[in-house]
């Protein structure tokens, strides 16, 4: 997975715990794409600050995801949720179109987006 990508899911699950400090200088980062030099001016700090913040956000949020694990658990439930409509698929394809199966599959599209 891209490290920008990843960074961005762990911001999604762990940005609350973070400081407001840290949580804006990673927004400006990775949402707004303002360069380390663009942030420190922005922030009246050096750019060398804004480097160490990031680094440290991306340890600590890193550190949350291995203690955690909510980043990882999604991945897995979104495949069986997957695998879950596949099946209903099939069912649908050798037993016609139940009421059932349509229920399911809405229950199941449901939980997947929920989550």
């Amino acid at each position: 997975m891209d490290k920008t990508l990843r960074m961005s899911l762990l911001f999604d699950y762990y940005g609350p715990l973070l400081t407001e400090r840290q949580q804006d200088i990673f927004q400006l980062y990775f949402n707004d794409d303002l360069s380390l030099g663009e942030i420190a001016e922005e922030l009246r700090i050096s750019r060398q600050a804004v480097y160490d913040t990031l680094r440290r956000v991306g340890l600590v949020l890193e550190d949350f995801e291995d203690k955690l694990g909510l980043l990882q658990k999604d991945r897995d439930r979104q495949a069986v949720y997957g695998e879950l409509l596949r099946l209903v698929q099939e069912l649908r394809s050798q037993c016609g179109d139940l009421p059932q199966l349509t229920a399911m599959e809405e229950q199941i599209q449901k939980a997947r987006g929920a989550s």
